[in-house]
C-alpha cells in the first residue's frame, strides 16, 4: 500500500458513479516530498510508569451517550457508515492500532489533515488502547446529519457522522476541532501552548486595571451575528461600551497574522464570543482571558461547550437586542465588579483546569470507544485508503506546519489510565439540566437592572 505524508485521493474507478459525482474537490498528492514509510513506523509503548489511577472525566463527557444515542439499540452497520460517504470528507480507519485514510473531497484549508494527526497522537497517548473502527468525518463549518430527514415511518437510521460541532437539529456526533494541534495558517499556537500564554497575560493586568468595555476582533463576514455585531461599535450617537474591529484577512495575510496575537487581547473586562457560519474556535481562547465572557445566543455546541453555565461561566446576550444586552452587560459588571471578575475568572478556570490536552485526548478516547463498542462488523482497511503516521505528516511539514505538529506530537505515553467515564444522563437529569440554563438565561434582567446575582 502506498504512503504518502498526505492523503491520497480514492482512485474514480473504485467509487459509485453517484458518488463521483459529487467529488469535485478530490485531493490528489502526485509527487509526495517525503518517502518515508509509515510500516517502519513502531507504535510507543505503555509508560512504564503507568500508574493506572483514573480520576472521573467532567459533566461534559456524559453527552458522549447522547451523541451515539441514535445507534444505541441497533448497532451500527457497514453499510450505515458508508451511506456517509457522499457527505465525508474523510474516512478515517484503525486497524491494529495503525491508521488508514480515505481522502473524498477537499477540506478547507489543512482541517483534514490536522484532525488526523489530533488521532495519531491519541493512538500515541494510550497506545495499545482502542478498538479498531471505521469513522466517517465532515471538516465543514456546519453540522450535516439533520434530523428531519431521518423521521416518520418510513425512516432509516441516520449514518454516523463524525464533526467539530452540533445543534439541536442534527445527529453529527461532536469531536475536538484540529485548533487544539495549532492553526497554522492563521497563526495560532496548538492549545496547550497558547493556554499557557493566555494565563500569563491575563495575570499580569488586573481585572479592574482593564479597559472596562467589550472587545471582540474577527472576520465580520462570516454569518448574521457577527454582521449585527458590527452595529454595536461606537458611532457619532451612540455608546455601547465596545471595541469592535473587523479583521483585514488579506493584509494578516501578507504580515503572517503578526497582529492577531490571542494572548496580547486579555486587555479588557468583557470579551465577546460570537458564532460564525456556525460555532467557533474561539470560545476557548475567549473564556481563558479571566475577562468576563459575552455569549451572543449560540446555535451551536462543540464537545465541551455543553458544560458552560450561563452567569456562572460566561454572561448571556440576546442576539435579538444584540447591542443593548451588551451595552447593559457592561455597565452591570462595572458596577458589580466582583461578581464580574468571578464570572470571568469562573469561565477561565473551566477551560484551564477541565480543557487539558489530557481532557482532549480523554474525551476523543471515549467517543471513539464508545463508538467502536456499537459497530457490527469487524473494520478493514477500504480499498483505496493510505496508512498516515505522525512521522510522515511531519516529514511533509514546512513552516508553521512542521514547528506545531513537532511541538503537539506526543513523545512520552500517558502514565494514567483515561478518566473514568460517567453513566448516561438520564432523561430528567437532561431536562433539569436544560431547565437550569434557561432559569440562569432568564434571571439576567433584573440583574441588569441593578440586582446581584442569586444563583
Amino acid at each position: 500500500m502506498t504512503n504518502n505524508a498526505h492523503f491520497q485521493s480514492i482512485n474514480a474507478g473504485s467509487v459509485p458513479k453517484e458518488i463521483q459525482e459529487t467529488q469535485t474537490y478530490i485531493k490528489f498528492i502526485t509527487k509526495p516530498e517525503c518517502f518515508l514509510n509509515c510500516l517502519e513506523s513502531l507504535p510507543l509503548a505503555q509508560n512504564a510508569n503507568h500508574s493506572g489511577v483514573e480520576e472521573e472525566c467532567p459533566e461534559y463527557f456524559q453527552w458522549i451517550h447522547e451523541d451515539l444515542k441514535p445507534w444505541r439499540a441497533t448497532g451500527i452497520s457497514r453499510e450505515m457508515v458508508e451511506r456517509g460517504r457522499v457527505l465525508a470528507h474523510i474516512r478515517v480507519v484503525i486497524v491494529g492500532g495503525r491508521v488508514y485514510v480515505e481522502n473524498y473531497k477537499r477540506a478547507f484549508q489543512t482541517r483534514d489533515v490536522v484532525t488526523v494527526w489530533g488521532i495519531l497522537q491519541l493512538l500515541r497517548f494510550y497506545p495499545g488502547k482502542l478498538p479498531d473502527l471505521d469513522l466517517m468525518f465532515e471538516c465543514g463549518d456546519k453540522p450535516v446529519i439533520q434530523k428531519q430527514d431521518f423521521e416518520g415511518s418510513e425512516a432509516t437510521i441516520p449514518p454516523p457522522m463524525f464533526h467539530y460541532c452540533g445543534d439541536n437539529q442534527t445527529y453529527d456526533i461532536v469531536f475536538p476541532d484540529w485548533s487544539f494541534w495549532g492553526w497554522s495558517e492563521v497563526n495560532i499556537k496548538p492549545w496547550e501552548l497558547l493556554k499557557k500564554d493566555l494565563k500569563e497575560s491575563s495575570d499580569k493586568i488586573k481585572w479592574m486595571d482593564r479597559e472596562p468595555n467589550a472587545y471582540w476582533k474577527g472576520n465580520t463576514l462570516l454569518g448574521p451575528q457577527r454582521r449585527g455585531l458590527v452595529k454595536c461599535n461606537v458611532s457619532k450617537n451612540k455608546e455601547w461600551n465596545t471595541q469592535i474591529y473587523d479583521l483585514d484577512w488579506r493584509r494578516e495575510r501578507k504580515e503572517g497574522f503578526k497582529t492577531t496575537d490571542l494572548a496580547s487581547q486579555c486587555r479588557h473586562r468583557y470579551k465577546i464570543y460570537v458564532e460564525g457560519h456556525a460555532w467557533s474556535v474561539s470560545q476557548k481562547y475567549i473564556l481563558a482571558c479571566d475577562s468576563m465572557s459575552l455569549v451572543i445566543d449560540p446555535h451551536y455546541y462543540d464537545f465541551y461547550s455543553r458544560g458552560l453555565l450561563p452567569t456562572v461561566h460566561y454572561w448571556p446576550i440576546s442576539e435579538n437586542d444584540m447591542c443593548g444586552s451588551i451595552n447593559n452587560a457592561v455597565k452591570w459588571g462595572n458596577k458589580h465588579a466582583k461578581q464580574a471578575q468571578e464570572i470571568g475568572k469562573a469561565g477561565s478556570r473551566f477551560v484551564q483546569e477541565k480543557l487539558m490536552m489530557r481532557h482532549v485526548y480523554d474525551y476523543m478516547f471515549h467517543v471513539l470507544y464508545q463508538y467502536a463498542k456499537l459497530l457490527k462488523y469487524q473494520p478493514t482497511v477500504p480499498k483505496g485508503a493510505v496508512e498516515v503516521c505522525s512521522e510522515t505528516l511531519i516529514c511533509n511539514s514546512k513552516g508553521l506546519r512542521k514547528k506545531f505538529r513537532s511541538y503537539s506530537m506526543v513523545t512520552n505515553p500517558a502514565e494514567s489510565s483515561p478518566c473514568t467515564l460517567q453513566p448516561h444522563f438520564d432523561q430528567q437529569k437532561i431536562q433539569d439540566l436544560l431547565k437550569r440554563k434557561e432559569h440562569l438565561k432568564k434571571q439576567i434582567e433584573p440583574f441588569e437592572a441593578g440586582e446581584n446575582i442569586r444563583r
